[in-house]
């Protein structure tokens, strides 16, 4: 059988230190090399995904010159690497000037088993999250779409999806549930073009963003003269929709005298114009979806139930982006080479620190937000990667979930600065603390204390 576990190799010229390490590490493939040529050679021989070397290399054990030379040829050889760099001389200076140069994180030495052990277990995280949305970039079907137009990776959402795609040829009304920002125009868009009715109209109404004085008129439309400024018959957007599908945006906004109008064209699909009195057969779908509960806006009587049963013969429900896992990076990547073809042709790609950015946040404002901040990072950003800060993931705001005492509020506050600050510096620990002003032994302390390590 064989062996799945991780790979780590240590290059580390002192036999004691080999021997106390290999000890450590049993819950990875372990491979040491004691000098640059074997370190390149198992390199390449095995790829490890983390590694951990000492800078005071033989030729030259009492000085940093080969070990820079190793961290350099490594990083040309298999970039994503996650290497740890460790300095037995004190040198903080030239641990700093590895990490400028490319390494994962540092540790000095004599070594502490314990913090090394987290440091390397962090790398090995990091390393995993940047190949899952590297894989999720490669195997999602089309480049990530479904439905045509939806882009997702994520387990959740494909099944969404194929619930969609199961129910686009039934003709019955769905109702899609789903915070703002989640994607349900589009999902109503690929149900429509997965159903016997593509050929028809797709028309979108948000119920929304239209005055209670005006919507009636938008849904059902007027006759000339039926009141002041109405000088042509004009169609509204039910009769518009006829032979395809009609999408009502924020249905749970129509106000109670219209959902009586609206449920009564369900019922017999018939309108009639304001204004108007002949009866119109309209042959469409209905698709709504809101935000907000409509249970709960029953019960206070602000929705009628007798439409909402109309309405909702199918409910699918979408969920937000912080639970589509992989999906953020998917998205960015995205949004990325459709703005930066126009705003900023030199951005290329999306820094390490940044994917696990994307990966920590909570996105309240789900994929909108994401579009808004990638806009902004692809217009900001100055070099050809675009990092964690020119996306702005480094603010205060709360994952979500009720604050019960200042005890929990210091904890997940604890909690969001240090997800932060590690996102924001691809995971280095060292980084971390400077951030968050504190020593890094303080840091693994937190750590620990809440359970982060992985």
């Amino acid at each position: 059988m064989s062996d799945t576990r991780p790979k780590l190799l240590i290059v580390e010229d002192d036999p004691g230190l080999q021997r106390q390490l290999r000890w450590a590490y049993e819950d990875y493939q372990l491979f040491i090399a004691g000098d640059r040529q074997e370190a390149i050679e198992m390199l390449r021989a095995e790829t490890p995904d983390v590694v951990t070397l000492d800078l005071g290399l033989p030729p030259d054990p009492d000085g940093t010159t080969e070990g820079f030379a190793t961290l350099a040829e490594m990083l040309k050889i298999k970039p994503d690497t996650k290497i740890i760099v460790a300095s037995g001389h004190g040198a903080r200076e030239s641990a700093l000037d590895a990490i400028a140069g490319g390494a994962y994180d540092f540790y000095q030495k004599p070594v502490d088993i314990d913090e090394l052990g987290l440091i390397v277990r962090r790398a090995f995280h990091v390393h995993a999250l940047e190949r899952e949305n590297a894989r999720l970039a490669e195997t999602a079907p089309e480049d990530g779409r479904v439905l045509g137009r939806m882009i997702t990776g994520a387990p959740e959402m494909m099944k969404v999806a194929r619930t969609i795609e199961r129910v686009a040829s039934a003709n019955v009304s769905i109702l899609l549930l789903g915070a703002s920002g989640t994607g349900k125009e589009l999902l109503a868009q690929g149900l429509h073009d997965a159903s016997p009715r593509r050929n028809g109209a797709f028309v979108a109404i948000n119920c929304a963003a239209i005055p209670e004085t005006l919507l009636e008129s938008e849904l059902f439309g007027h006759e000339k003269g039926a009141f002041t400024g109405a000088i042509k018959m004009t169609p509204g957007k039910i009769e518009q929709a006829q032979g395809g599908t009609l999408f009502l945006d924020e249905v749970g906004d129509i106000p109670l005298p219209l959902q009586v109008k609206l449920l009564r064209f369900l019922q017999e699909r018939v309108i009639e114009r304001i204004g108007g009195r002949q009866p119109i057969a309209v042959d469409t779908r209905i698709v709504c979806a809101t935000h907000q509960d409509l249970a709960a806006m029953i019960a206070a009587g602000s929705f009628r139930e007798d439409l909402y049963y109309r309405l909702a013969e199918i409910t699918v429900r979408i969920p937000p982006l912080r639970d589509r896992p992989g999906d953020p990076a998917l998205l960015a990547r995205h949004f990325l080479t459709r703005f930066a073809r126009d705003m900023n042709p030199q951005v290329k790609g999306l820094a390490p620190d940044a994917l696990a950015a994307l990966d920590a946040w909570a996105w309240p404002g789900n994929v909108r937000e994401l579009e808004n901040r990638m806009k902004r990072a692809v217009i900001m950003a100055d070099g050809k990667l675009i990092t964690a800060a020119d996306l702005d993931l480094d603010d205060e705001r709360a994952d979500g979930g009720d604050v019960v005492n200042l005890k929990a509020a210091r904890e997940m506050a604890d909690r969001r600065a240090i997800r932060r600050a590690i996102a924001r510096t691809d995971g280095n620990i060292s980084g971390a603390a400077k951030i968050l002003g504190i020593s890094r032994p303080t840091l693994y302390d937190l750590l620990k204390q809440y359970q982060m390590q992985n």
